[in-house]
């Protein structure tokens, strides 16, 4: 846990460090213990590259820990944030947004997106809750994949339809930092501090669940209640993330497997350190894209692919050999 704060902390200080100009360290630092109004590099530093940063150590957090909790609530080691659909239903809301009431702002487009996540969720647990037996890891993933077609269907079809629509939504799609101030981080800090508080409450039932419900219940776990409570989580964290950088993938699919191989499946370690983990890939990926295309910048979703896509694949391997 210790060498995970290490390294967000050196990651929050490349960060404001490096990008299409390179800053001295010591800049960095004068920056904020003595703040020259004057100088550049100091007002690149505090007006542009910090909001970006504490973005991306939010997003971050929230995607790492809602990949874990999502494979913890599944128990699929193939769930990522995107399974319930979340993705799919703050995509359609922004269409709409920029479609049907011509909203370009990033902060407008905040609150669609995250209304859309936070809707989708509710209608796929209602839809995997229906019938016999309540809601089961399988019915979830169902409903989840079924519903986030849907709108993807749907969210295709409006782009297609009005070019102006797709020109503005495919920057905001591809997932990125860029262009965010500090009034964005200040509207979705409470839901993804509500969404981590409820993903901890809920680790040590989650290390219940993972024994099988029959095990949880003689346990004293409410699986209903557990299952409820995460799927809230995830919505607030997920949506949270994706309404304020877009859609961005890998990272809530290939963190919670990289920190198990250091913690174990305990869900109460787990949970952090999937979180810490998140924000050190998201902002080491954010600087890297913004030095391998100077003076301009790669988005960090498209980062997070070519990252976690490559990183992915020895991580299944490993798990692959350890099975057997």
């Amino acid at each position: 846990m210790l060498l995970l704060c290490g390294a967000v902390a050196f990651g929050v200080l490349v960060s404001l460090a490096v990008g299409a100009k390179s800053i001295p360290w010591g800049t960095v630092i004068d920056a904020f213990v003595a703040t020259d109004p004057a100088a550049t590099d100091h007002l690149i530093v505090r007006e542009l590259r910090l909001p970006r940063t504490v973005l991306g150590v939010l997003v971050g957090v929230s995607l790492g820990m809602a990949g874990a909790l999502m494979q913890g609530v599944t128990r699929n080691p193939l769930a990522d944030p995107g399974l319930l659909g979340v993705n799919a239903g703050a995509s359609f809301a922004v269409v709409l947004a920029i479609w049907a009431f011509g909203i370009a702002s990033v902060s407008g487009l905040v609150w669609f997106a995250f209304i859309g996540a936070a809707v989708t969720s509710v209608v796929v647990y209602a839809l995997g809750s229906a019938g016999r037996g309540g809601a089961t890891p399988v019915r979830l993933a169902l409903a989840g994949a079924a519903l986030a077609a849907l709108l993807f269907a749907l969210t295709r079809a409006v782009t297609l339809l009005d070019q102006a629509t797709l020109d503005q939504f495919r920057f905001w799609v591809v997932g990125s930092l860029a262009g965010r101030g500090p009034e964005v981080a200040g509207q979705v800090a409470p839901f993804m501090v509500v969404g981590i508080a409820l993903a901890l409450g809920a680790a040590r039932q989650l290390n219940a669940l993972a024994l099988g419900e029959e095990a949880a219940t003689a346990l004293g776990t409410r699986i209903a209640v557990t299952r409820a409570v995460s799927v809230l989580s995830v919505t607030l964290l997920c949506g949270s993330a994706v309404a304020t950088a877009g859609p961005i993938g890998f990272v809530g699919l290939v963190v919670p497997h990289a920190v198990r191989v250091w913690f174990g499946p305990d869900q109460r370690w787990l949970l952090p350190a999937s979180g810490l983990a998140g924000a050190a890939l998201l902002l080491y990926c954010d600087t890297l894209g913004r030095i391998v295309a100077r003076p301009g910048e790669i988005q960090v979703g498209i980062m997070t692919a070519a990252v976690g896509g490559p990183a992915f694949i020895p991580l299944v391997r490993r798990t692959r050999m350890a099975q057997l």
